[in-house]
């Protein structure tokens, strides 16, 4: 059982056995010995299905009893939760949360992400039915993964059901109205559920957010765990200790994505849609890419022990500062210009170098004969310089730099499906008006290798679906004698369409569907 969870915003929350369930304790570096640390405790059960040979039904046949026991491993759809107790942090150092139903689902968000990913092994994906009986069980159907949210604990509450419903982060399968015109029994609320696939579509920007300080050094003395109240749980942005070193829920995030002075969720919706036209096809008018040098991807991969991140390449003489979380703590001590700038656990020895600029990289990644083979971008500096000026110009598509705690390892284009040549080559109607596309290198010898390239593969899929809901699909049109990358990407889901004869070459035309997709590489 994974017991120490990495959120994608750098902070870490340790998960150990308590009396009835689990406390999640949110860990926070900073100089305080709290003897109650914020955190929250969770009720999680199995329930299995047996036949009941004493009581048998009308037909005949053996009744099914449930049993409920402690969880122990996931399974496809027979674990149920709850969130029985909250552990605050004191009311004369944090201002309340403006949100009580919001500090809820942040909790809810952060130990589904603990549950999903426990599944090493992954649940079993079969279910058995009475048709299904005598089907191998290689061949018999397969169901989602989904864990169960009960209505207990916390959320007995009369309306937080139906607000954590309206956020996405559970769901029911009954879509009446219902007959309870006082809405006090809770009907229609008691079978609620979250799909792992449902879960990874969610924008983690959506629930993690940090809470104003309500001044001076906050107590090393939080309030004592039981009932939900109205208290907030944050540490203050402004603190030294917090910047450089915490990693608590509740503590100022590290800068990128979730960076928020306003102490908010930094999620919001795509723009309704307008349109235009390029090269007489009409399609939606762009949302402008993050800035030169923004992160907007991290996520802590287990079985690296790492964080991949992706940022916006910079046309910067300097090394752009990694604004993100890195996976080891290491000295106190950070050097004036520094390469890392991070809230998270500090930076290893390796992160702390200062990696050449973006140019410089493209300059050394073009020229290698492996590269080169695929890009035909060789030459003298001032080449790649121009390359990355066109790549940033470009209002379909964005470059980027992809990084492992902060070092870089590879470039990669983001482009619009609809208005790029590939529509006018491939001639499918399938592309959507929000489809997505990419183009692909490692340059790093190091960070080569079929996991590593299905774990950024994956990645960028699921930037792909947070980015817009309306994406449904997503291209690679990779050279057709580029085998080795082809089997990469049907490792990671993508399957071949056939193939497009482009005027520079023949290529694979590559696509992974969102219905068909559940999760990005762990």
């Amino acid at each position: 059982m994974v017991n120490l969870i990495h959120l994608p915003n750098g902070q870490t929350v340790t998960v150990s056995p308590v009396f009835g369930g689990l406390f999640f304790k949110s860990n926070d570096l900073n100089t305080h010995h709290t003897t109650f640390p914020p955190g929250w405790t969770i009720i999680i059960q199995s329930e299995d299905d047996k036949e009941d040979h004493g009581n048998l039904d009308p037909n005949g046949g053996a009744l099914k009893k449930h049993y409920i026991h402690r969880y122990r491993t996931p399974t496809l759809k027979n674990d149920a939760l709850y969130i029985s107790s909250i552990s605050n942090p004191s009311s004369t150092d944090f201002k309340p949360a403006a949100s009580p139903s919001r500090q809820y689902a942040m909790m809810l968000w952060a130990t589904l992400w603990w549950y999903f990913h426990q599944g090493k092994p992954s649940p079993n994906p079969h279910t058995s039915t009475e048709a299904s009986s005598k089907t191998p069980e290689a061949g018999k159907p397969k169901g989602e993964w989904r864990i169960n949210i009960k209505r207990e604990g916390i959320f007995k509450g009369r309306h937080l059901l139906q607000k954590l419903e309206r956020m996405g982060l559970i769901a029911s399968e009954d879509s009446s109205v219902g007959l309870d015109s006082t809405d006090r029994s809770g009907e229609g609320w008691m079978e609620m559920f979250i799909s792992q696939r449902s879960f990874w579509q969610l924008d983690p920007r959506i629930f993690l957010f940090t809470l104003a300080p309500s001044g001076g050094s906050p107590s090393p003395y939080p309030s004592r765990p039981g009932s939900p109240n109205r208290e907030g749980n944050n540490s203050p942005r402004g603190d030294v200790h917090m910047e450089l070193g915490s990693s608590s829920l509740w503590s100022g995030t590290t800068p990128g994505p979730f960076s928020s002075s306003s102490h908010l969720p930094t999620y919001y919706p795509p723009a309704p849609a307008q349109y235009t036209s390029t090269n007489n096809v009409r399609h939606p008018l762009r949302p402008k890419p993050p800035r030169q040098g923004e992160t907007f991807y991290t996520r802590y991969i287990p079985s690296l022990g790492q964080f991949l991140s992706f940022r916006v390449a910079s046309l910067s003489t300097k090394s752009p500062v990694h604004h993100g979380p890195v996976s080891a703590t290491t000295p106190t001590f950070l050097p004036p210009h520094s390469a890392v700038s991070t809230s998270s656990p500090l930076p290893t020895l390796g992160s702390m170098s200062i990696h050449p600029c973006d140019v410089d990289l493209l300059h050394t990644w073009m020229n290698n004969p492996r590269v080169a083979a695929a890009w035909g971008v060789t030459g003298p500096v001032s080449t790649q310089e121009s390359f990355l000026e066109a790549g940033l110009s470009d209002r379909h598509s964005f470059p980027v730099i992809g990084c492992w705690d902060g070092k870089p390892f590879g470039y990669f284009e983001l482009y619009w499906a609809k208005e790029d040549h590939l529509t006018k080559h491939a001639n499918t109607r399938e592309i959507g008006d929000w489809d997505r596309g990419l183009h692909v290198l490692v340059g790093e010898q190091e960070y080569r290798g079929a996991h590593r390239v299905k774990v950024w593969l994956s990645a960028l899929v699921h930037y792909f679906w947070l980015a817009d809901p309306r994406t449904e699909r997503v291209f690679s049109e990779p050279r057709v004698d580029n085998e080795k990358f082809i089997g990469y990407l049907q490792d990671a889901g993508f399957c071949k369409e056939g193939e497009v004869a482009f005027p520079h070459k023949q290529a694979a035309l590559m696509k992974i569907n969102r219905r068909n997709w559940e999760a990005p590489a762990t």
